[in-house]
């Protein structure tokens, strides 16, 4: 499992089907991609269901971990809009079951205030 604990991930936004090659195999039926992010490596999927972080790890990239954090086991979330010299948005989780709390900063202009409607979509 990704350790959540040691920071943050940094991430772009980055089109949904350029991720579903990785993640297509572990979506459940009905389940579909809202957003996708993407840093140097690793990658985060928020689906209708569940946020799914993909880890690439070793120096060749082929082995790779990918934790599902079900919307179901998500308590709270925090949202930080973007300023005017802050051009970057963060996104804290907060999940039961001893994950605790994850933060995730977007890079750019991204629409997190969307985002974050349609969490509350999937978790109220």
């Amino acid at each position: 499992m990704i350790d959540f604990q040691n920071g943050f991930f940094k991430l772009s936004p980055v089109e949904p089907s350029s991720l579903m090659s990785k993640v297509g195999p572990l979506l459940v039926e009905g389940e579909s991609i809202v957003a996708a992010f993407k840093a140097i490596r690793d990658s985060v999927v928020f689906t209708n269901k569940r946020v799914i972080a993909i880890n690439v790890q070793g120096i060749t990239g082929k082995k790779t971990d990918f934790t599902s954090l079900p919307y179901s086991k998500l308590q709270a979330y925090s949202v930080e809009t973007a300023g005017t010299f802050d051009r970057d948005s963060e996104l804290d989780l907060f999940f039961s079951g001893g994950i605790g709390a994850i933060r995730f900063e977007l890079k750019g202009n991204y629409d997190i205030l969307a985002l974050s409607k349609l969490i509350s979509a999937y978790i109220l």
